[in-house]
């Protein structure tokens, strides 16, 4: 079938129509890339370019529209969908470029690629399983076997394509739903919508439907509605978890188990924990909910109990100090323990100081027994009863004096991820959207940090409206700390006398160093007091963003004396920023 479809597409040559790319709006842009013309043959294959060689952006764009044309007038694919494709498949275009000689007698680099495409018809998988989120190296592993032209051999997975995309579920999203639960897309007609309608039945919005399904895929498998996510909603009605809040904290780039967040609460309920503690803890540190206590926190647990303690008193001392549950924290608590263990300290003696002193214990690592013993110049035994007379002393002598910094204190936290999309929320980003997803990686940093710098701005005296303009425009401006902020917004408005709407034409100034505005500023003060012939009336970004070499030979050399003052000025600059 493969062979027949690959047959009847290359007789059906006309449907490809280089001349059609006037209705293109990607293929409206003519730009000739200056690249290596070969000779006349088409069938000696092409080196793949080394790792190392920049493929020009314009070579990319005609690239880009040669697939597009590809798609759309030979493939019928939609426009919306054959635009997405050739605009999201990087790694595929970049392939294609490779493969592509150019003639003579081409005009461009796009007659090249589609006379290419006229005479081998690609694996239109490769290009969309890209463009919906799938990695380069996961490629291999998910794409289908004896399956070559998308729309003719699998038109069931374009159409449950449509479906989620329809429902508000991001294409460059998609690509977790297709590894992680492919059946998804292998759905008969109005299966997925009926999903839908039994999701939304339990009471929840579209908006966090939408960021379920792509956090947790598999809730489009099975039964029509996941059992044990009907429990996890009951538990949270019971505490007085908002649903809403609860989707909010979930990260497209985890994975989640509804028995884990079971078991988590369950730990919790069975420890002692009464509604309203959970529902404080919950909040104070979503990621207990989410991920549960972890596999340390449950070695732990084991150890504990194995020396006696009880469930009850265990979970009492997590209520007193739920900084405890964390997992650095856990670490060191295991350290501790491991350490009693190594001096053969006696399991009731462990028991009592664990049960003492544990939240304490529990905020330090220590060094290794050995080292300990090699430094105080004592055995096990001895070790033993230092602990005993005055545990806290002891472990004040055996914590590791410089700590490197725990990987763990960088893993997602739920609170930022929440805190973030509130802020862009306010800028105008829709939930769930493909906007959304981008200004997740184009606005870097922590929401509240993004939010301080955001409001920096406006009570600097710039309307509300128009910073979010400014930001949209250039997302790096959050960048820059907050005190670097004001101190820049400070210089420009109180030293040199410009007004803070300036910043709307030049927001670059906010980017440079100050200690360079300073001295540049400097120097152009100088220059005017002694009637140098230089412009009186230069603009900010003139002064500021000039290259050094263009400031030497207009600014500074406008002066003989110029070379020397600058010369001075830098020097005393460098000192300060030194």
């Amino acid at each position: 079938m493969a062979t027949l479809s690959l047959l009847h597409n290359l007789n059906f040559v006309p449907l490809f129509n280089p001349s059609l790319s006037h209705q293109n709006p990607i293929s409206s842009i003519s730009l000739k890339p200056s690249i290596l013309r070969c000779s006349n043959s088409t069938n000696v294959p092409a080196p793949s370019p080394s790792p190392s060689i920049r493929i020009q952006r314009c070579t990319r764009i005609h690239a880009q529209c040669a697939l597009f044309d590809y798609l759309h007038y030979t493939r019928r694919y939609t426009l919306v969908d054959a635009d997405f494709i050739a605009k999201n498949s990087p790694c595929f275009i970049n392939s294609l470029i490779s493969k592509v000689r150019v003639n003579e007698r081409d005009d461009d680099f796009g007659w090249a690629i589609r006379r290419y495409l006229m005479h081998h018809p690609i694996n239109e998988f490769e290009p969309f399983l890209e463009s919906i989120g799938v990695k380069q190296s996961e490629l291999k592993l998910l794409l289908p076997k004896d399956l070559f032209f998308l729309g003719g051999d699998d038109s069931v997975l374009v159409d449950n394509f449509h479906v989620l995309f329809n429902y508000g579920i991001p294409r460059n999203r998609m690509g977790k739903i297709y590894k992680e639960a492919r059946e998804v897309f292998g759905y008969g007609s109005g299966v997925l919508s009926k999903k839908f309608e039994s999701y939304e039945s339990l009471g929840l919005s579209k908006s966090s439907l939408v960021q379920l399904f792509v956090c947790c895929p598999l809730l489009l498998v099975g039964d029509e509605v996941d059992s044990q996510f009907v429990v996890v909603l009951d538990w949270l009605k019971r505490i007085g978890i908002e649903t809403g809040w609860f989707v909010s904290c979930m990260s497209p780039k985890r994975t989640y188990r509804w028995k884990t967040i079971i078991d988590s609460i369950e730990l919790f309920h069975q420890g002692g924990y009464s509604e309203k503690q959970m529902y404080d803890l919950f909040k104070a540190d979503p990621k207990l909910l989410l991920e549960g206590l972890g596999k340390k926190a449950f070695l732990v647990i084991g150890r504990l109990i194995k020396l006696g303690l009880g469930v009850n008193e265990i979970c009492s001392c997590f209520r007193e100090h739920p900084d405890m549950l964390s997992s650095p924290r856990m670490e060191n608590l295991m350290l501790v323990i491991a350490f009693l263990y190594n001096i053969r300290m006696e399991q009731d003696a462990i028991a009592h100081v664990l049960y003492n002193h544990m939240h304490i214990l529990n905020r330090h690592s220590i060094k290794g027994y050995k080292t300990v013993s090699k430094e105080l110049g004592v055995g096990k035994a001895s070790l033993c009863q230092m602990i005993q007379d005055d545990p806290l002393e002891f472990f004040g002598l055996a914590l590791r004096r410089r700590q490197k910094k725990n990987l763990n204190d960088f893993k997602y936290d739920p609170r930022r991820y929440l805190e973030k999309t509130n802020f862009l929320r306010k800028l105008g980003y829709t939930d769930n959207t493909e906007e959304m997803e981008i200004a997740m990686k184009m606005f870097g940093g922590r929401g509240d940090k993004l939010l301080e710098r955001f409001n920096c701005l406006v009570e600097a005296g710039l309307e509300y409206n128009t910073v979010v303009e400014m930001v949209k425009q250039i997302p790096a401006i959050l960048i820059v700390r907050k005190t670097a902020l004001q101190k820049k917004i400070d210089f420009l408005k109180n030293t040199l006398g410009y007004p803070i709407e300036c910043l709307v034409g030049y927001p670059k100034y906010l980017f440079r160093d100050l200690d360079t505005i300073y001295a540049r500023f400097a120097m152009y003060e100088w220059l005017k007091k002694r009637n140098a012939r230089i412009d009186c009336e230069l603009c900010l970004s003139t002064i500021v963003s000039t290259s050094e070499k263009q400031f030497l030979k207009l600014i500074v050399n406008a002066h003989p004396e110029g070379p020397t003052a600058w010369q001075i000025i830098n020097s005393l600059y460098n000192k300060s920023k030194n």
